[in-house]
């Protein structure tokens, strides 16, 4: 399709799995527990309703969705893998926010959930988002075959813990107060933890989701980790340049805070040059895939990152 019709149709594919994923996770997060929960502490679950309900443009749960229409999984797996990494992703966003932390008054436009609510409730808001992804995921509800809920288990941990996101979040706040500033290459490890490894996992899942082949899921990884670096050094950027209104958040924070950041790095100039240039690694990297046009709408994500102002 030529390039206005696919940004459109990015634009309604992008608007569609935000209101699926809105709908599924309203669905998980009510009041009736599972079997084998006991209860549901009311405020608990209205903190956790809060941090994830409402807001986002849902573009992680969009990447998996889109990544396994490629394999033609539709449905049920698709979403419930895509609301799972969501959890995650909101949960990242509860603690991150907190006055140990990164200490934001301000999340999507609204009061952060420990200024909603208290800080040990938006811990354990965050803690209850974070395991809720991995039921979500182990739940035969999501795939009826064990061995590919086991293989997106496996992944979603490794990207959201100890060797990923955890770890580039340990890794971020000890560049604050470190005596000297992270080198880029230790600062492109840090955010390729920090923040590419769950929009990485986001189209592995789709892989395993479709049974990609060794090829294809190869091809998949290097637009996942493309992508990932572009959304960062967007979201540097934007700290940089944009207002707290627009982007719903405080922003220049990350020079306040001393923040490693390929901006503060390179410039702004240099850092708008290599966030174009990933753009392009990871649209070739879905060319090399050999799924044809169905990597259209993927391609456009990769431009929307690049492009956006919030």
């Amino acid at each position: 399709m030529d390039a206005a019709a696919c940004a459109e149709e990015f634009r309604r594919r992008l608007d569609a799995a935000a209101d699926a994923t809105e709908s599924a996770l309203d669905a998980l997060l009510a009041t009736a527990p599972l079997p084998g929960e006991i209860a549901r502490p009311a405020r608990l679950l209205e903190a956790m309703r809060y941090s994830s309900l409402g807001g986002g443009k849902r573009l992680r749960p969009f990447l998996v969705i889109e990544s396994a229409r490629l394999f033609g999984v539709v449905g049920e797996a698709a979403l419930r893998t895509a609301c799972a990494l969501e959890m995650i992703h909101c949960y990242s966003l509860v603690h991150d926010d907190l006055p140990a932390m990164d200490d934001d008054d301000l999340r999507r436009g609204r009061p952060t959930t420990h200024k909603a609510f208290d800080e040990a409730t938006a811990i354990l808001a965050g803690d209850g988002l974070l395991t809720y992804a991995f039921d979500v995921v182990a739940d035969p509800k999501t795939h009826q075959d064990a061995g590919v809920r086991a293989a997106l288990v496996l992944a979603l941990a490794r990207a959201a813990g100890l060797g990923g996101m955890v770890g580039g979040q340990a890794l971020d706040l000890a560049a604050e107060t470190a005596a000297t500033p992270l080198t880029l290459e230790a600062t492109l490890q840090m955010q390729a933890m920090k923040t590419g490894a769950l929009l990485r996992f986001a189209v592995d899942a789709g892989g395993i989701l479709g049974g990609a082949s060794v090829s294809q899921a190869r091809a998949l990884t290097r637009y996942g980790e493309a992508l990932g670096a572009a959304f960062q050094i967007a979201d540097d950027i934007l700290d940089a340049e944009g207002d707290s209104a627009a982007l719903g958040k405080r922003a220049g924070k990350d020079a306040e805070r001393g923040k490693a950041t390929l901006v503060g790095l390179l410039g702004l100039d240099a850092a708008r040059a290599r966030r174009d240039s990933l753009v392009a690694e990871a649209t070739a990297a879905l060319r090399e895939a050999g799924l044809g046009e169905g990597t259209d709408i993927l391609a456009e994500a990769a431009r929307f990152v690049a492009a956006r102002r919030s």
